[in-house]
This record gives C-alpha cells, sequence and structure tokens, in this order.
C-alpha cells in the first residue's frame, strides 16, 4: 500500500473486511498459528462451511490472507505483510505529537479565563512577540 487512492480503497477494503465479526474471529485465530487448516474454523466457529467460505473469500480479496489448497482440504495464512504495511499507513497519520514550549499553554489559559479586552490583547501580542505595558 503506498500513500495513494488505491491505498486508501485498497486501506477501506482491509477495514471492511476486519469490521465483521466473524471474519475478525477468524484473522484472530491465524494469527496464532502459522497456517490455519479450514477444518479448525468448522470446529470453533458457530456457522456452517458455506458461511466460512464466503467470509474467506473476502479476506482474500482484501489481501488479508492467502489459500492452499492440499487435496479436498483448504489451509490459510495470515498476510501479516499487509497488516503491517496498514500499520505503517495509520502510524503515518497520527505522527507523535509535538511538545508545547514550556509556559506558552498555561500562560495563555490564565490570561484568556480573565475574560479581559486587555487579556486577549496581551495574549495576541505575546504571540506576536511585543510586549504589552500599562
Amino acid at each position: 500500500m503506498t500513500a495513494s487512492t488505491g491505498s486508501a480503497s485498497s486501506a477501506a477494503g482491509v477495514f471492511k473486511a476486519l469490521g465483521d465479526p466473524i471474519r475478525w474471529n477468524i484473522v484472530q485465530q491465524m494469527a496464532a498459528l502459522d497456517e490455519l487448516a479450514c477444518s479448525r474454523l468448522e470446529e470453533t466457529l458457530p456457522i456452517s462451511r458455506p458461511t466460512i467460505s464466503y467470509h474467506t473469500k473476502i479476506l482474500v480479496q482484501a489481501g488479508l490472507i492467502s489459500v492452499r489448497k492440499q487435496g479436498r482440504n483448504f489451509f490459510y495464512t495470515l498476510r501479516r505483510d499487509v497488516l503491517q504495511e496498514l500499520l505503517d499507513e495509520i502510524r503515518a497519520l497520527a505522527p507523535e505529537p509535538q511538545p508545547v514550549r514550556a509556559g506558552r499553554a498555561g500562560a495563555s489559559h490564565r490570561r484568556r479565563a480573565a475574560g479581559s479586552a486587555t487579556a486577549a490583547a496581551a495574549d495576541a501580542a505575546g504571540r506576536e512577540g511585543v510586549l504589552l505595558t500599562r
């Protein structure tokens, strides 16, 4: 996923796929193992085989899991690289906050609390680096 329209639509698809409680449960089970057999999902989920197939298809389309077929059995693997890319994109949206300069926030708040025109002017002047005197 890159910072483009394609990235936004693919991120939205991943979020949509993860938004269903059954699919979220499937992903959680896959996260605990390297590979998860479909038969294991049949044992642990309160849904039918066709419904499991429907949910895993959505996860495959979102790029979250890969499927391997061996004989009549299906095995699923979580695409951790896709989840990592999504997490990286989310972190880029919310970088670490910048610290407030010492003394500015408290002083500004006290001046506003006074509610006077002088306090407002002093606050504005303080932002501009001007010293007000009486």
